[in-house]
């Protein structure tokens, strides 16, 4: 039996670099201008250090998190990412000037936030009154605890009863202990709950090992409908209640 429904955020709630049009009309720029930028002015004040080989530190831990991040299954707190790029250029930093760059990243996406998907406020509050939700989604650069406010800031906060981000789990989607942490705070058994999202490989075969159901959610993205072994896909939110009704038989 259906008890429960699980929610990815990015590309599933929320348009994935949908505030990239707001920065640039606010001539600021991009996130990923913007975070090494960051971590270069904050360097600049203590070491002399070539841009270039800043930014290309940059990219060798960004590319090392995220293999870390599809193959173990771990998605490492920013101040443990930067940290990685400090050692493999043998600066230090004081501890203040660090904390100032890890909150400009965490706070990037809440200050100036994405847009939501069309009609998720709608469908949410249809389907809270059905079944207990959760959120289940990886904390790739702003943490759980600023994503509770992004979320509460777009009045859908309310919507959920249970929350398992990835640096707060210790592990991230498709990994067991992500979908057990929300299923422990619905009341829940695994199986008894069903995965909406928008990848392949953390959304719904992650869910399929462990015996849940999982939908593929296309709205923002289509990451390989045409291939998918998800139970369904959905195209946009006013679809997802039918869905859930079909997969609840």
């Amino acid at each position: 039996m259906m008890k429960a429904v699980t929610f990815d955020l990015w590309d599933t709630l929320v348009h994935d670099d949908s505030d990239e049009p707001k920065r640039r009309a606010m001539n600021l720029r991009s996130k990923y201008e913007e975070r090494r930028h960051l971590l270069w002015e904050a360097i600049q004040r203590h070491h002399a250090i070539d841009k270039d080989l800043l930014w290309r530190a940059y990219d060798v831990a960004d590319a090392a998190f995220n293999a870390v991040w599809h193959d173990q299954h771990v998605t490492w707190p920013i101040r443990q990412r930067l940290n990685i790029i400090l050692n493999g250029l043998k600066i230090d930093l004081p501890e203040d000037e660090l904390a100032k760059v890890i909150h400009g990243h965490e706070r990037m996406e809440v200050e100036i936030p994405p847009d939501m998907i069309e009609g998720v406020g709608e469908a949410l509050e249809k389907l809270a009154k059905k079944y207990k939700l959760a959120i289940a989604s990886d904390a790739i650069v702003t943490p759980g605890s600023a994503l509770r406010e992004l979320l509460e800031g777009y009045g859908l906060k309310q919507y959920f009863s249970a929350f398992a981000f990835s640096d707060e789990v210790g592990r991230s989607k498709p990994d067991r202990a992500m979908f057990a942490y929300a299923a422990d705070q619905l009341g829940v058994e695994i199986n008894e709950m069903v995965h909406i999202g928008d990848r392949e490989h953390n959304d719904i075969k992650g869910p399929h090992a462990l015996g849940m159901k999982a939908v593929l959610f296309t709205a923002a993205r289509d990451r390989g409908s045409d291939r998918t072994t998800a139970d369904a896909v959905c195209r946009g939110f006013a679809e997802l209640p039918e869905i859930l009704d079909r997969l609840a038989v």
